[in-house]
Formats: structure tokens, sequence, C-alpha cells
């Protein structure tokens, strides 16, 4: 949640802010943790008293003009905390009496269809039949990345290539490489990608979303790289890596989560696998499970949870360029993308997404495996996420390409993985390969 204390010197509103808020304002500074001037006027012109009683409630009513646009910045709330001396505030998107309305509406459905500019087709997606907003939302995992967890990241910026094809998937570029077409391999998967199937499985009603990202991202270049289809523990990254990824089912940060699978590594899924997830489903219940704890024992008893770890190289960020992001996806295979996530697209069906309606609900984290140019001529990003095969075309979306609709390529993370505990390994495949060769 994003605060900021503001308090005021002759009419002149200094405001600190916890986080960076581009597009609250012109005005604004654009650095964390800094200190920017809001125009000489009232503050009785933008804030209205709610609650006059102990919990000193205010509503935002005309601070900024209609146009304000947070995509930027997908994870900021809409409520007005007043705590005097100081004003702290916070903001959030929904009302408290939306939270426990149902995510799937109608009149979204309605919007996204008769809207012929659209590009895609909305319906009620069953999976989140009984989802309300609140346990809707806190599927929606990303939190803002603090300033100090870039410092030493890397930006790659790839020169645009002549060689990039107009349309890639990384499921046919590599289709030894079963793990890039599934989400998370538990025994029914297992079996089905022994068959040779595509699979997703759910995140569950846990926030992850950074966390599969991630670890997906890392399993599917490990068979890009090495020839290894392995799949790797979401539910190590999740429980193990603490305060310095986020808050586990709370919410993390993608770029950490890379950073821990060079100092930490990670285990396989066989090792130590996605916890169960019963989650809820009645109006006011809890909208999701706590953070499972940190096992550092596999469930095998037989297998080492040391010789299990897999590890990766320093971490990076792409370039928001699409040709950059394009080339780092031909080259070294899928990566991880945070977006801003509306209320329209828990309805997504089909086509290329692009926001028509609803408010923002938070960040996204997903991975990106491909690209392409529908019918009609809209370039677009192809992308698998994990709210299994219930959920959109069979698991995956479309969203456009070009236009960074939705933050969607302003937050690209990946890494290398590395050969560190995997000699023999290593070893055996390029015994292999030389004699092929």
């Amino acid at each position: 949640m994003a605060f900021m204390e503001m308090k005021w010197e002759n009419e002149v509103r200094s405001i600190k802010l916890g986080i960076k808020l581009p597009s609250l304002s012109s005005t604004l500074s654009s650095s964390l943790f800094g200190t920017a001037q809001l125009p000489d006027i009232s503050i009785f012109s933008f804030l209205r008293q709610t609650r006059p009683r102990k919990t000193n409630k205010w509503k935002l009513v005309s601070a900024f003009p209609p146009c304000c646009c947070f995509s930027s910045v997908p994870y900021l709330p809409l409520t007005l905390r007043i705590i005097s001396p100081v004003m702290v505030i916070a903001v959030e998107t929904v009302s408290d009496l939306k939270l426990n309305s149902r995510i799937l509406q109608d009149s979204i459905i309605k919007k996204v269809n008769e809207n012929a500019k659209a590009g895609w087709k909305a319906t009620m997606n069953h999976h989140f039949s009984n989802y309300t907003v609140a346990q809707f939302k806190y599927l929606l995992g990303v939190k803002p990345t603090p300033k100090e967890e870039l410092r030493g990241i890397p930006v790659i910026t790839h020169p645009k290539s002549l060689r990039l094809p107009k349309e890639f998937d990384a499921r046919t570029a590599w289709p030894q490489c079963n793990t890039i077409g599934r989400i998370l391999g538990q025994l029914l998967s297992c079996f089905l990608i022994f068959m040779h199937v595509w699979t997703l499985i759910n995140q569950g009603h846990c926030g992850s979303c950074w966390a599969f990202g991630a670890v997906e991202s890392l399993s599917d270049r490990f068979c890009i790289h090495y020839g290894m289809n392995i799949s790797l523990s979401v539910n190590d990254l999740l429980s193990c890596c603490g305060f310095l990824c986020g808050r586990g089912c709370d919410g993390g940060y993608p770029i950490s989560a890379w950073r821990y699978f060079v100092h930490h590594g990670v285990v396989t899924e066989e090792c130590d696998p996605y916890f169960d997830d019963i989650g809820c489903s009645h109006p006011g219940c809890e909208p999701g499970y706590p953070t499972p704890k940190c096992a550092r024992k596999c469930v095998n008893k037989n297998q080492l949870w040391k010789r299990s770890k897999h590890y990766g190289v320093k971490p990076y960020r792409i370039d928001s360029d699409p040709d950059s992001i394009m080339e780092e996806i031909y080259k070294n295979g899928p990566v991880e993308v945070a977006f801003t996530v509306y209320e329209d697209f828990a309805h997504y069906k089909s086509g290329v997404y692009k926001h028509i309606t609803g408010g923002m609900m938070g960040g996204h984290a997903v991975k990106l495996i491909g690209w392409g140019t529908s019918e009609d001529g809209e370039d677009y990003w192809l992308l698998a996420n994990q709210w299994n095969r219930g959920w959109g075309d069979d698991g995956y979306f479309k969203i456009r390409r070009g236009t960074n609709e939705c933050g969607i390529e302003g937050d690209v993370v990946a890494g290398l993985p590395s050969t560190k505990n995997l000699v023999r390994e290593v070893v055996s495949i390029d015994a292999r390969e030389d004699a092929s060769a």
C-alpha cells in the first residue's frame, strides 16, 4: 500500500512519497522517497471528510483530472485516511463495499463485446464464478519494487535484428522442452507432460504470481540452454525467500526472485511440490491462503535438498523496446513480465486484449512466450497465465504489443541458468552433443 505524508506550509502542500506515484499530478516528483509540491489550492477543494468520527476517513472528490492514469504503477490502492497532525494518505482502487461483490459482471462483458474496436471477447470465466473482488485482487501479487532492489541490476538492450520472425511461439521453437507449455508440474500434469500434452496448473488462492513467472521461465531456460526438462519448485521460492522477495502469498518482487536463484538456488518440484490449496469461495471468508512454511527438506526422503538445488546467473531487466524483448525471448527463452490488471481482464476469453472498462485491481506477473499479429492486423504478445485451462484461451492470453499496454513492456526481467550443481548433467549433455556431431 502506498502512503504519503502531507504537511501544509502557508497553503503549499509538501508531500513525502512512500513509493513512486507518477500521473497523480504533473507536478509530482518521479523519484522514490522524494519531495514534491502540489499547486497552491485549498485542501478542501479536493478532499471531503466522509467519516468525521475516530477513523477520520476522507474521500477524494476531484483532486486530479479524469484522464489521470495509474497504469505505470499498478499497485496503488483509493481511500484517504487522515491522521492528525500529519495527514497519511493510503490510495486504493476500489471501495470497501465493492470488495465483497463478484468479480464477474454482465455489464463488463456487454461493454467489451459490444465494442467493435475492442479486439477481444469477454465471457463469464467459470474459474472465477465464486470469486469476490477481494479474492481476485489477492491473486495479483506483484508489489512495487523498492528502489534499493534495482541497484546493480543491469538493463539489457538488444540491437534490432533482421532475423526476428513476424510470429514466434516458444512452445514450437523448442518442442523438446515440455516445461514451456505449462505452469506447474503436479502428479496429473507430470503424467500429461510425459504424454507430450501442454498443461497449465492453477496458482490457487495465493498471490504467488511473482514466483510462478520467475520459476517457470527459469525452468524453460534450463531446457533451452542445457537440454534438461526439469520443473523447478515455486514452493521453494515462495516460502523460503522470505522478506527478501516480499511477503510470499501476500505478494513479492519479480526481480528479487531472480536474485534468489543466484544466491540460494531453487529445488525441483519433485522435491518441494506446490502446497495444497483448498482456498475459500463464500463471501466474507479470507480471500487467500497463508504463505507455506519453508521446509528445507524434500518430501521424498531419498532426495537431498542441497543436491536438488538449481541456480541462476546474475539477473537483469530487459529494455522496454519491443524489439529488444523479442530478441531476448528468441535468443534465451521465455521471460517474466509484470503488468496492471483491470476488472475486465478477469473476463478475457480470446483475441488481443487491451483495457476497455473497469477499475484497476493490482499487479500481476506471468510468463511471456512469444508474439505475433492477429488477422485484424493487431500486434500482440503471447503469454501463459497460471489460472488453469478454464480461464482465457485455454489458459493463455494475448495482449496488444508495441504500446506498453497495461505496462506490459515496462517490467520485463530474466536471468540465465547456471551450471552450478549440474556438473554431471552438463558433462553428459556435452558428451551426447559431441557424439552426434
